[in-house]
C-alpha cells in the first residue's frame, strides 16, 4: 500500500509504473523492476506490450477513464485482444466471464450498455474486469474506492482481495486512506512531498511508527473502538508545491520536533532512508532514542 496527502506523488509513481509519462513532459530516473526485466531502460513500445498484460492499473474515476463512445464489452474485448490471438466471439465470452466475476448482474446483456449506464460502483467493477482481463502478474490500483460510497467501498475492497487470491497477482493500493491500507495491504510505503519517508510491514508502521509524518497521519485517523472524548489531531500546514521544495527534510515547516536534532540540520540537510528495524525504513534525523521517548511518551497515549 502507498499512502499520503493529495499532491504527494503517489499517482506519479504508479504512472511512472505504468510507462503513461511521455518523454517529452517528464524526466523519470532509478529503476523499475517487473519478474525481472527493468522498464525505465525499456523501449516504449516494449513497455506498452507489458501494459494491459503484465501490469494492468484501475483508475480513481473510472467514468473519465472509460470511453464515453464505446460499450464496456467493446472496451474490454479491445483490451483482451490486444494481448491474445482470439476471434471476437472467444473474446466476448472472456469479457462476461470477468464482468460476471467481478459482481455484474446479467453481464450478457449489461455487455453492450455504455458507462453513463452503470452505477460509480458498477463502472468501478468494470475497470476492475478490464485490468484482470488478462490475468496481469502487478495490479496497480489508484485509489479505487475515492469516489464511492461507504458500503460500495467495502465491496470493491473485498473484491480486490479475493481477485488478488484468485488470480495470484501483486496489488499495490494507493490511497489516502489508513484505513484502506490497514484492511488490505501487507506492506506499506508513506509517501510525503515526492518521496518515500517510511517502509515497513503495515504491523510495524502502525504499531511502531519511525517517522513524524506518519505520527501526523494516524493522529488524525478517527477510531470507532475508543470513547470519544478529544478532538482529532490534524497534521497542521499543509502539503509543500512540488516546484518549490523546503530545504532539508521536507516536512519540517510541519512537523513538530524539527527542533529536536541539533545544528538545525533538518533545515539544511535532507534525511535519506535509513533501517530502523527489520525489514523497516525511515528518512529522519532524529536518533532512535529521540524517536522512541517522543513516540513512547506524547504520541502513542494519544492514539
Amino acid at each position: 500500500g502507498i499512502v499520503g496527502e493529495s499532491g504527494s506523488g503517489k499517482s506519479v509513481t504508479s504512472l511512472g509504473i505504468m510507462g503513461l509519462h511521455t518523454s517529452e513532459r517528464a524526466r523519470i530516473g532509478g529503476e523499475i523492476w517487473l519478474e525481472g526485466e527493468e522498464l525505465i531502460g525499456s523501449g516504449a513500445e516494449r513497455v506498452r506490450r507489458l501494459r494491459g498484460q503484465k501490469m494492468a492499473m484501475i483508475f480513481q474515476d473510472p467514468l473519465s477513464a472509460l470511453h464515453p463512445y464505446y460499450t464496456i464489452g467493446a472496451q474490454i474485448v479491445e483490451a483482451h485482444r490486444v494481448h491474445h490471438k482470439v476471434d471476437k466471439k472467444a473474446a466476448k465470452k472472456r469479457a462476461i466471464e470477468m464482468l460476471d466475476r467481478v459482481g455484474i448482474p446479467e453481464p450478457h446483456r449489461r455487455f453492450d450498455d455504455y458507462p453513463h449506464q452503470f452505477s460509480g460502483g458498477m463502472r468501478q467493477r468494470a475497470m476492475i474486469a478490464m485490468a484482470l482481463v488478462n490475468n496481469p502478474q502487478l495490479l496497480i490500483a489508484d485509489e479505487p474506492t475515492t469516489a464511492l460510497d461507504v458500503t460500495v467501498q467495502a465491496q470493491i475492497l473485498d473484491l480486490i482481495r479475493d481477485l488478488q487470491k484468485e488470480f495470484g497477482s501483486a496489488v499495490i493500493m494507493i490511497t489516502h486512506d489508513l484505513g484502506v491500507v490497514a484492511e488490505i495491504a501487507d506492506q506499506i510505503l508513506v509517501m510525503y512531498a515526492g518521496r518515500c519517508v517510511e517502509r515497513g510491514s503495515a504491523e510495524k508502521v502502525f504499531y511502531e511508527p519511525q517517522h513524524p509524518y506518519t505520527w501526523g497521519l494516524l493522529g488524525s485517523m478517527p477510531r470507532i473502538d475508543r470513547e470519544q472524548t478529544e478532538r482529532l489531531i490534524p497534521v497542521k500546514g499543509s502539503p509543500p508545491s512540488l516546484i518549490n521544495v523546503p530545504s532539508g527534510c521536507a516536512f519540517h515547516p510541519r512537523c513538530p520536533y524539527a527542533d529536536v536534532p541539533p545544528d538545525n540540520i533538518t533545515r539544511t540537510e535532507r534525511p535519506e532512508l535509513r533501517q530502523v528495524g527489520d525489514g523497516h525504513f525511515s528518512a529522519c534525523h532524529m536518533s532512535p532514542e529521540q524517536r522512541d521517548r517522543i513516540w513512547t511518551e506524547e504520541i502513542a497515549p494519544k492514539l
